[in-house]
């Protein structure tokens, strides 16, 4: 059998409890996931010192909507695993959390975001885990209503880990068919461990792809000090501890809490006693 996750078990049951709790305490998973969603948010070129509305696609346990949050974006995630949005919510995510199934369509109204992230994700798509499903038929069915529910001008970065190039071209022709313009951008081609495929899809007609990572070894010093920034942070967020962790910014998240309509309990784990842990 494939060492591949997706080649295993569909999506919702092989990110069951215990792999969605290990997947999300897993440090090294956690580097990666944040390293590329940072990537992903960059590859997206959203306006400077500007809050947007944007979704993110096979959520997980919102690791990368943390990235979202950071940087000050408002966002709703998706995902077909319960367990995981499980361990989202006991994480106390600032996401509007949605469980659905990517393959069947997206249920926004037009226009509704304003960029769509997804990270490891997109590869599911393209495995027939039901009688009834036909990959390229189910890719078409979420490409064609990503597209309807994004504003026009914005782009969707899928971060993903193709099986082969007829993998890639099954998934760009149902992009493209859909409506998208668009392609891969593939950071750090030339190493086998670095190496990312991001499929940059586009709303506003053809435009030029962003430049690729790793290309110019010059670039080399740079990354690795950003490497070490995230390492601090992936123990933070191990520890059940989120980055910035001050006492104003711990006060600033609850009231932006309120201020959204979430109820926030004073005897939360902002200040720093127990309560019963979250049911999904």
């Amino acid at each position: 059998m494939s060492g591949r996750p997706e080649h295993q078990a569909p999506p919702e049951i092989f990110y069951g409890e215990d792999e969605a709790r290990k997947y999300s305490r897993n440090t090294r998973m956690m580097e990666i996931q944040l390293t590329m969603s940072e990537r992903a948010v960059e590859l997206l070129c959203l306006p400077e010192n500007q809050p947007c509305h944007l979704i993110d696609l096979g959520c997980g346990s919102g690791l990368s909507g943390e990235t979202l949050t950071e940087q000050g974006h408002v966002w709703t995630g998706v995902d077909i695993s319960s367990a995981m949005l499980g361990v989202a919510k006991e994480r106390e995510v600032e996401g509007d959390l949605l469980l659905g199934d990517l393959g069947q369509g997206l249920p926004f109204r037009a226009g509704a975001f304003d960029g769509a992230i997804s990270i490891s994700a997109l590869q599911w798509l393209c495995n027939a885990d039901q009688r009834s499903h036909n990959p390229a038929k189910r890719l078409y069915i979420f490409f064609s209503s990503l597209y309807s529910c994004l504003s026009r001008g914005s782009r969707a970065i899928f971060q993903f880990y193709p099986e082969n190039s007829s993998q890639v071209e099954l998934i760009t022709s149902q992009a493209m068919k859909a409506g998208f313009t668009g392609g891969l951008v593939v950071d750090y081609p030339n190493s086998t461990k670095a190496k990312k495929f991001f499929l940059c899809l586009m709303t506003g007609g053809q435009q030029p792809l962003p430049a690729a990572l790793g290309v110019d070894s010059r670039e080399d010093a740079p990354n690795h000090v950003a490497f070490s920034q995230k390492r601090d942070r992936v123990k933070q967020l191990r520890s059940g501890k989120a980055p910035k962790k001050s006492r104003d910014w711990i006060l600033e998240k609850k009231e932006r809490r309120r201020r959204q309509g979430k109820e926030t309990r004073d005897d939360s784990k902002f200040t720093g006693r127990k309560r019963p842990s979250h049911v999904w």
